[in-house]
């Protein structure tokens, strides 16, 4: 049990540190530790809670302690976090081992000196029965709400604003927990039918998604890659917002597709997938580590039409042919993959700024790739009018030889009135998805 807090404590303190991703960084913690099955599902439900409750945890420290947030050094400050966090959310574990591994904690950190000051602030929470005391709903509903889902204040008030008061609530609660993960199977090494049956035989957790021809739920599937058939290039994990995207785009075989800011590869993989590995799918990245993961996705899935090469965005299309359909998923503030990264929403308001003149630049330059009578999809993983639908107007507005195109989506994915034909933004609350926007173009004659 106290290995696994150790971890935990270690990978948050590499989040806070170095600005990680969370995911790489509790992979990289879980394997330097070797805990057993147990204790690694502790760490990780560990670390994942924090980051995903830290707003909440500080609000309760605040009200606990005598010291200021800001002058309790980050490691006794996350070994508070990690106690208040077992006695809120996890009830299979007793009020006294919450207490008692955190102020070890402090002593495995070398901060035995915070050991009372660790204990003294958990056992004042215990005293008042674990009460959150969150602000009052009807006077200060926006802190309430911030308090309440670990969501910062200016995320939800712009989320007010841009949905309605009804979607940003059902929003806040679709953002709490783990996301759902889906996989993509493979067409071209076999039927959908034999998959779920073999896995069905291995207790593996699968159900096919209505309505969007091979997309399925898992659940409780361990390590993706000791799946079977995920050797043999049977299937690729891609959530159904990224398999959305690629049937808007509805590329055919034969095509030339031109995918710009395409690692890690989902988008290309599905996208070859549709065009039966026919025609020619050119994906790009700007990092030379990120394009070799696209080049051993495409290997591993038998993907030949995949010509994977290192390509910055933002620059002039020079020798490139044009080609019938061009996706461009624009950098991004990621907004929508909360749940995937919990830690994205404690980054300052003010680093938003800057992307949406990027995405812009971006959507122009992949524009010139598009020939005659062609497809430019524009797509982002980021709940943000500003990156999204804003960018969208802009464009059409600045580029005349194109004109919106209704997308193309499988039936039973609903539209939301306040948008065009061309566009949709998905929502994990109303499609099941990450939050995602779509919008589509297409170059005139």
């Amino acid at each position: 049990m106290g290995n696994a807090r150790w971890v935990a404590l270690q990978a948050l303190g590499r989040v806070n540190a170095d600005d990680g991703y969370s995911n790489l960084v509790l992979d990289q913690a879980l394997k330097k530790a070797n805990l057993d099955s147990r204790d690694s599902a502790l760490a990780s439900a560990l670390f994942y809670g924090v980051l995903e409750h830290r707003i909440t945890l500080d609000w309760v420290i605040s009200q606990h302690s005598k010291k200021p947030i800001h002058q309790i050094s980050l490691p006794v400050l996350d070994c508070l976090r990690l106690g208040i966090y077992q006695l809120v959310y996890m009830d299979k574990i007793p009020q006294s081992a919450a207490v008692n591994e955190s102020v070890k904690l402090t002593r495995l950190s070398k901060r035995e000196q915070a050991s009372g000051f660790v204990n003294g602030v958990l056992r004042s929470f215990l005293r008042t029965g674990c009460d959150l005391k969150l602000p009052n709903a009807i006077e200060e509903p926006f802190l309430n709400a911030s308090i309440r889902y670990s969501c910062p204040e200016w995320l939800i008030r712009m989320w007010n604003k841009a949905y309605g008061r009804e979607n940003t609530l059902q929003l806040l609660v679709a953002l709490e927990g783990r996301p759902p993960l889906t996989a993509r199977i493979n067409p071209l090494r076999g039927t959908d039918k034999q998959l779920l049956e073999i896995w069905e035989s291995e207790g593996v957790k699968a159900k096919a998604v209505t309505g969007v021809c091979h997309a399925v739920r898992l659940e409780e599937t361990g390590s993706v890659d000791r799946l079977p058939g995920f050797q043999r290039g049977e299937f690729h994990i891609q959530d159904l917002a990224s398999q959305l995207c690629c049937y808007a785009l509805s590329p055919q075989p034969g095509e030339r597709v031109i995918d710009v800011c395409s690692a890690p590869g989902g988008k290309a993989f599905t996208l070859a997938q549709m065009m039966k590995n026919q025609g020619e799918l050119l994906a790009f990245d700007l990092y030379e580590a990120k394009v070799r993961l696209i080049e051993q996705g495409a290997k591993r899935l038998g993907l030949s039409i995949i010509r994977a090469a290192v390509r910055d965005a933002r620059e002039e299309a020079k020798g490139l042919p044009k080609a019938q359909r061009v996706l461009c998923d624009a950098p991004c503030s990621g907004l929508g993959i909360l749940r995937r990264k919990p830690e994205i929403r404690y980054k300052n308001s003010n680093t938003l700024d800057s992307l949406p003149d990027l995405q812009y630049l971006i959507l122009c330059k992949s524009s010139e790739l598009v020939e005659e009578n062609g497809i430019l999809i524009y797509s982002t993983c980021t709940l943000n009018p500003k990156e999204n639908g804003k960018i969208a107007d802009r464009f059409l507005s600045g580029h005349p030889e194109f004109a919106p195109y209704p997308l193309r989506l499988p039936q039973g994915i609903a539209k939301n009135a306040w948008e065009p034909d061309h566009q949709i933004t998905l929502m994990p609350h109303i499609h099941g998805t990450d939050g995602f926007f779509i919008s589509a173009f297409q170059r005139l004659r």
